[in-house]
């Protein structure tokens, strides 16, 4: 067996040939629905060097010939998942959509139930990461609600990375990541751990989430409900066009008749505005005849 030495030195001569990188992005696409152009070779090659030199694999070519020959749910195709999917996010990133669950979507939500609906309220955090944004989300309803216990509410938190997604679930988060969180917040839903340094989300918060690892290209998601919010953001940047579409179509499936989607700040839904309403800017529900089906 050759030394940690010699494994490293050798993934640091391998070179990521045209041929390989095309075949790397076909894999992608077709596992992840994630286009990855060519401006995107050096972080490929960056991110699967880590592959390599775990397992001891000199070239990049072998080690794709070693993820080829996996069958389709293995480990290692969800490794390579892993090491390509982009992981950028923080507490109250682009905080307008969660001024607009306070303000809009639980406001709506506690007048229909005063009509007499039932109070519940689904949210779908759909690239929910490292947890930044269910937490965030979690946080927001609760503040909202007050001392209210009534409601029945659950969010569903989602990703197709799995290393991110046990990161999440596990709510354990550096001192440096909760900057955006105001101190009040901080107080209230986290605890500071035993060896002094992260801080852990509380019970309270952890109970309104579900984790689920979802692959949003694969046609069997596990969702039983509908949503008064989905958030989807900073996702379909990443996918092609049709791609795009397709996945939008699906969501919005999902969605309650009075529900919204809410976007990335880099994206924008015009293209869908056959069955989507522009709310506000990144924000959209379902037209009337969509609603109404």
């Amino acid at each position: 067996m050759r030394s940690v030495q010699e494994r490293k030195a050798g993934a640091e001569s391998a070179l990521l040939t045209n041929d390989e990188f095309r075949q790397f992005q076909e894999l992608i696409l077709a596992e992840t629905g994630i286009h990855l152009d060519s401006s995107k070779r050096a972080l490929v090659e960056s991110r699967l060097t880590r592959r390599l030199r775990t397992l001891g694999i000199s070239t990049y070519g072998r080690y794709l010939q070693y993820v080829l020959a996996q069958s389709p749910k293995s480990d290692e195709r969800q490794e390579v998942i892993n090491c390509i999917t982009t992981n950028k996010t923080d507490f109250f990133r682009e905080n307008h959509h969660f001024e607009f669950l306070r303000d809009h979507v639980i406001p709506e939500a506690r007048a229909r139930a005063q009509e007499g609906a039932a109070q519940h309220l689904r949210i779908w955090s759909a690239a929910c990461s490292s947890g930044e944004e269910p937490y965030s989300i979690a946080m927001t309803v609760r503040e909202a609600l007050g001392a209210d216990r009534s409601w029945d509410v659950k969010i569903l938190a989602s990703d197709v990375d799995t290393k991110v997604l046990a990161a999440a679930e596990a709510g354990v988060f550096e001192t440096e990541r909760l900057e955006t969180v105001p101190e009040p917040l901080r107080r209230r839903y986290f605890l500071r751990r035993k060896d002094g340094g992260a801080l852990m989300v509380k019970d309270e918060l952890k109970s309104m989430i579900r984790f689920r690892q979802i692959n949003l290209i694969h046609a069997d998601w596990p969702i039983q409900t509908t949503f008064d919010a989905i958030f989807c953001r900073n996702l379909i940047i990443y996918f092609n066009r049709e791609t795009q579409e397709t996945l939008i179509r699906r969501q919005i499936r999902y969605l309650k008749p009075t529900g919204y989607l809410l976007v990335g700040h880099s994206e924008n839904l015009h293209w869908m505005n056959s069955v989507l309403a522009t709310v506000r800017n990144t924000v959209y529900r379902l037209r009337n005849d969509e609603a109404a089906r």
